[in-house]
């Protein structure tokens, strides 16, 4: 599977962005899919995490902020960014696994600053 983000770009404080992480097949029997970000000099960390039950866990900075969604139809897995915050200026990506079959996205760059 083929996973192509987008979304990214440069966004004032408070402002809002929505992420989209299109696959390039059926995205229904991912075990798991979830947002990761890496900010500068920093680990990748996990942001949102959707599982195929429907369970969504959210990383405690982003918890009230951010949303995470799948779209079944157009195979895509979402995150909509809600009052955006300097310290989210991240390279954002999605990952998606099915049993032993795990993969990256490429990522897309969120810069948050006045």
């Amino acid at each position: 599977v083929q996973l192509q983000a987008s979304g990214g770009g440069l966004v004032q404080p408070g402002g809002s962005l929505r992420l989209s992480c299109a696959a390039s097949g059926s995205i229904v029997s991912f075990d798991r899919m979830a947002w990761y970000r890496q900010a500068p000099g920093k680990q990748r960390e996990l942001v949102a995490e959707r599982t195929r039950g429907g369970i969504k866990n959210y990383a405690d900075s982003v918890k009230g902020r951010f949303t995470i969604s799948r779209d079944v139809f157009k195979n895509t897995l979402n995150l909509q960014m809600d009052n955006l915050k300097p310290e989210d200026t991240a390279v954002y990506y999605c990952y998606v696994i099915r049993g032993d079959y795990t993969q990256w996205g490429p990522g897309t760059l969120v810069t948050v600053s006045s």
